[in-house]
């Protein structure tokens, strides 16, 4: 079963799913930088060209053939889970919220302009964005994990955690 992280930019998928995938011995997979790499072209590019649908199209597909592979920690887009496909790809795996407060996202992202869903009012549409997914997270999440405050390290220490109870749960 593949882990599958999910939350706003800047929650810290990428860096945690890096040293989880290394700490658990498998490989990492970050589905932006996949799409990237088979278009060869930029989010940014492919939102200003084809338009958000068509982003979210490329990435139910690369979930879909990434999840069909041996198992993986998978980090998601953080409008991923916004496709219903994206979603019931995930479901048969165990996924993570990595929850993060708007204003540590803020201060971790930085400048925007290769976000094309902030480019603007940062701090207003990262806190619409979270309105409108949070309950898509919380209702995907198998476990929870608040990486506001928190080191990389001791984020995977917590999942660690989690996923040593959850399949000690499974298995009872």
């Amino acid at each position: 079963m593949s882990i599958v992280l999910i939350g706003m930019p800047a929650a810290g998928k990428t860096t945690v799913g890096e040293l989880l995938a290394k700490r658990l011995g498998l490989s990492f997979v970050d589905l932006d930088r996949r799409i990237v790499a088979d278009t060869k072209r930029s989010i940014a590019d492919i939102f200003a060209t084809d338009g958000e649908c068509a982003f979210r199209k490329l990435e139910a597909a690369a979930v879909r053939e990434v999840l069909a592979g041996s198992n993986i920690v998978l980090a998601l887009g953080g409008g991923a889970v916004s496709v219903v496909q994206v979603r019931e790809a995930i479901a048969a795996h165990t996924v993570v919220w990595l929850e993060v407060s708007v204003p540590a996202a803020l201060s971790r992202l930085g400048d925007t302009k290769h976000r094309p869903l902030l480019i603007g009012d940062s701090e207003e549409k990262l806190t619409n964005l979270l309105l409108e997914r949070a309950a898509l997270y919380a209702k995907l999440a198998d476990i929870t994990v608040q990486t506001t405050k928190e080191l990389p390290s001791q984020i995977v220490e917590q999942i660690q955690r989690a996923l040593a109870k959850k399949y000690a749960k499974d298995c009872a």
